[in-house]
């Protein structure tokens, strides 16, 4: 969901060297999909992008930028990276009729109305600070609103039976209510930015279980980070200790690379969906 002091530099050159070997050693998909992902420059999407063309998916990525974060990487070449908007509903039909499967990576901790909005440049993964239209029903509910719309009116062959397959990342918290303590959280302690977060999260995660034209794997993460992530580091222990210890409503924190590695397999699997929660993906994640 989000990202907080510096570890050893060795350890983490020797992390992220061990994950980009990683990348470069998954095995080919069985069956190669075309994957748009939305999103595709930020933390999480661009780790997606990289495994999916990892795997000989065809990748074509959507973002306001619509450049390649980072050029030098091999898998990340193969990617199309296109700058759109996700919240115009001709934009996402485009991509969404020329793809066989998508990724719902779009985004932000922090929206325009919460007042820290300037605090994403910090949290966010790829540092980028949301426009004055960036609000939490705009960028999560509405872009993904729109992907469900393309999805549920595409042509399809008569009487085709498949599922178009769809990953959204969520976060942990939107499921606070299912969870002993959790309501009591959400309702009394939460602030109402996360409140404002999680309307829109649970939104789109209602709209995924209503349709029969999507196969959906909503990821809920809490707290995604790897060495790089700085601001996000003190608080990892305290997140897995007070999971480990049973604390129902904290989740243990989730790897980028484990995340990114999940939703591959969601977008793979025909018999993957539904909710995937933090020992879901590290599961999923450990399949070649």
């Amino acid at each position: 969901m989000r990202s907080f002091a510096r570890p050893v530099l060795s350890a983490a050159a020797l992390v992220l060297s061990t994950s980009g070997a990683r990348v470069a050693a998954l095995s080919t998909a069985a069956t190669p999909k075309k994957v748009a992902v939305f999103g595709g420059t930020g933390y999480v999407g661009s780790a997606v992008c990289e495994r999916l063309a990892a795997r000989g998916h065809t990748v074509t990525a959507l973002s306001r930028r619509g450049i390649n974060p980072n050029p030098n990487n091999e898998s990340l070449q193969k990617v199309t990276w296109i700058a759109g908007d996700a919240t115009d509903p001709k934009t996402v039909k485009n991509l969404i009729n020329n793809n066989d499967a998508a990724v719902h990576a779009v985004g932000l901790l922090f929206d325009v109305n919460s007042g820290l909005a300037q605090f994403n440049t910090i949290v966010s993964g790829s540092g980028s600070l949301p426009g004055e239209d960036s609000t939490y029903d705009a960028i999560t509910r509405q872009t993904m609103f729109n992907v469900i719309d393309a999805v549920e009116k595409k042509p399809s062959l008569p009487f085709a039976n498949t599922k178009y397959p769809l990953a959204f990342v969520s976060c942990a918290e939107a499921g606070w209510p299912d969870v002993p303590g959790g309501k009591f959280v959400d309702e009394k302690l939460a602030p109402e930015w996360l409140k404002g977060y999680l309307v829109a999260k649970r939104a789109v995660e209602a709209r995924l279980m209503s349709s029969s034209k999507v196969r959906a794997c909503m990821m809920r993460p809490s707290l995604i980070w790897d060495y790089s992530k700085y601001d996000v580091l003190p608080a990892i222990p305290i997140f897995n200790i007070a999971s480990a210890l049973g604390v129902p409503f904290v989740d243990k924190t989730v790897r980028v690379e484990t995340l990114a590695d999940a939703i591959v397999q969601c977008i793979e699997d025909d018999d993957l969906e539904g909710v995937q929660r933090y020992m879901q993906m590290e599961e999923l994640a450990k399949r070649d």
